[in-house]
């Protein structure tokens, strides 16, 4: 996986590449899905969600230039794969998932296989600013825009990896750096697909809680 699909497509990061080597992918995966875990495409985990390609996963790591003693707020938490190899990264890495039953999962896969991630369930659109600062945030869901929520939960010289757009329409991965006036300064990494972000300052919820079409 590493030397044949991350290496190529301009994944440097010796950090993120030896992270990526050690995380047992198909422990992070359902046990029919485990052949496919190291496969170049993202795979369903349920509840509608996916765990993202490995190349995907690696882009927004090393793009948020996490360093051994940073704290990250990791959006999106689905299986844990995520988490898990940002644990490998930085000194602290707190977890949000909306969907009870992944976010119980994952909780269980990560303390089993020993990666000190706080896994919570709520809104991730609103951050945890209990655990902020942070020094990056990873989303691993589409919004329209960063919400204003995770700017005030931001250090300085943060950095922000997330995608923007709306599910099934153009989406693109981008990078955002938080200045020391509060501001960002933002760059594309390129098109993607991601499920949306949906909570409070992301895109509105249906009367099931799934993405209001309008």
């Amino acid at each position: 996986m590493v030397e044949q699909q991350l290496v190529p497509r301009g994944i440097h990061d010796a950090r993120v590449l030896d992270a990526m080597r050690r995380v047992p992918r198909h422990l992070f995966v359902p046990a029919r899905q485990a052949p496919y875990a190291y496969e170049d495409h993202p795979l369903p985990i349920g509840d509608g969600q996916t765990i993202s390609q490995p190349y995907i996963v690696a882009l927004m790591l090393q793009e948020a230039r996490i360093g051994p003693h940073d704290a990250v707020l990791d959006v999106g938490t689905g299986s844990g794969y995520s988490a898990a190899v940002a644990s490998e990264l930085a000194a602290r890495v707190v977890s949000i998932e909306r969907h009870p039953e992944l976010a119980a999962e994952a909780a269980r896969t990560l303390t089993g296989l020993g990666y000190p991630v706080t896994v919570v369930i709520g809104d991730g659109s609103l951050g945890r600013p209990e655990w902020a600062p942070y020094d990056a945030i990873v989303a691993a869901a589409t919004g329209p825009r960063v919400p204003e929520a995770w700017l005030e939960q931001l250090a300085d010289g943060a950095r922000v990896v997330m995608p923007i757009g709306h599910a099934g329409r153009a989406q693109h991965l981008a990078l955002f750096t938080r200045r020391a006036d509060g501001s960002l300064v933002g760059s594309d990494l390129g098109g993607v697909t991601f499920v949306p972000l949906l909570g409070e300052q992301a895109w509105p919820t249906g009367p099931n809680g799934d993405a209001d079409s309008g």
